[in-house]
């Protein structure tokens, strides 16, 4: 059943709200602590203390820096949940690409994470009119954001959702002090981030959504809405800096399993008939007809039928809402005087195509998985087929290749 993740954002969203709630719903700290510690950052530390908003219960997750004495000290403005505690590197791409590479992150994390850092640099490019080449992330480009982006790239694979979700951001109000001047919220970088975004301004007048915030929101939800259908097995509460009397100021992460009326196909109609005084030249006909018409499943079986007669079952595996084209095509393409029918409900593996490189050339496999776990890695017959054709290779010689390199991916 396919995971759903859902992001609350009715008191805003950060960096450390996102990964604080992901930390309350259950990520290990060691485990993230593993994961940034590899990023050579320096002396840097992260914590993570249970705290109360507005009596809630919640993770507050934070870095501290030990300055180093020559480096000079430019301290966050008050940026609403932001104000990690560590002065500003202003780090270009370039560097924080390199910081990436060398991470312990697996492959898909960090291009991730190298994609929200390009959408931040060409953000800040595009509001100060400048090449992203030339761009030095400021607040975003510190060492908090850093490790706030890199954290929640490893996070939200931990999560392994199928799903994100995310509700209208509650942006805040009033006006925010930034490196450039101070800024109605939200901030330029943050609108540009948001981008078709749902939003609104709430009760409390000041920043609640974070540039870093609104890079995490629209770079891992595929849809804005109120809380899906869905059974809750985790709930984590990130909080922010400020302790709100009146709203509690944390983020809320839900995940659980979808729990949608059944989705198309997970139950089909099976229509069946048995015939045996047809011309067996006609049967590659009718298949060809059904599948045309979106027929999931077309086969025959051998039967033995009256009157000691040999014939064949015809099996058509359709929608439901197939079922009369289905049946019509059977009726004016066949013999038969009659068809049965019946709804069946199935269940299926959630399946990907992905592309490996072999030392021969590209394949394709068929990636099938099971509560998020690679069950099934086959490899697409046609494109061994081709491959054994251009190289001269037996299909099994190329197939073999083909599994050997997907099994050597990283």
């Amino acid at each position: 059943m396919a995971t759903v993740l859902y992001f609350d954002c009715f008191s805003g969203i950060s960096g450390d709200m996102a990964l604080g709630a992901l930390l309350d719903a259950g990520l290990p700290l060691d485990d993230l602590r593993r994961a940034l510690g590899s990023l050579a950052l320096g002396d840097a530390h992260v914590h993570a203390q249970r705290v109360l908003r507005a009596g809630v219960s919640a993770t507050k997750f934070s870095v501290h820096e030990h300055a180093h004495p020559h480096a000079p000290h430019e301290h966050t403005h008050d940026h609403g949940h932001a104000g990690h505690d560590h002065h500003h590197d202003h780090r270009s791409l370039p560097d924080i690409f390199h910081l990436i590479d060398h991470a312990n992150l697996s492959p898909s994390a960090k291009a991730r994470a190298k994609t929200m850092f390009q959408r931040l640099g060409e953000a800040e490019a595009a509001i100060h009119q400048m090449p992203v080449e030339q761009v030095h992330l400021h607040e975003v480009g510190a060492l908090d954001s850093i490790i706030d982006i890199v954290g929640i790239a490893y996070a939200m694979e931990w999560a392994n959702a199928d799903r994100v979700v995310c509700s209208p951001l509650n942006v805040g109000g009033g006006m925010v002090q930034s490196a450039h001047g101070l800024f109605p919220v939200p901030a330029p970088a943050t609108v540009k981030l948001l981008g078709s975004a749902p939003v609104y301004s709430g009760r409390v007048q000041k920043e609640l959504v974070t540039p870093t915030g609104a890079l995490i929101a629209t770079s891992f939800a595929s849809e804005f809405g109120p809380i899906p259908s869905m059974a809750i097995d985790r709930v984590g509460y990130g909080a922010g800096d400020r302790d709100d009397p009146i709203t509690p100021n944390v983020l809320r992460v839900l995940i659980g399993r979808a729990a949608d009326a059944p989705r198309p196909g997970d139950r089909v109609t099976v229509i069946e008939c048995e015939i045996d005084d047809m011309n067996p030249q006609i049967f590659g006909v009718v298949m060809e007809r059904l599948y045309a018409a979106g027929a999931l499943e077309v086969f025959y079986t051998p039967v033995q039928m009256k009157k000691n007669r040999p014939g064949t079952l015809l099996t058509v595996v359709a929608a439901p809402a197939r079922r009369t084209e289905m049946i019509d095509i059977v009726f004016s393409e066949t013999t038969t005087i009659g068809v049965r029918h019946y709804d069946v409900d199935r269940e299926c593996l959630e399946r990907e195509i992905v592309a490996v490189a072999t030392p021969i050339g590209p394949v394709r496999f068929k990636i099938a998985r099971h509560n998020g776990r690679v069950v099934n890695a086959t490899p697409e017959f046609d494109d061994c087929a081709a491959l054994a054709r251009e190289r001269r290779l037996s299909v099994k010689d190329v197939q073999a290749i083909a599994i050997a390199a997907y099994g050597a991916r990283a």
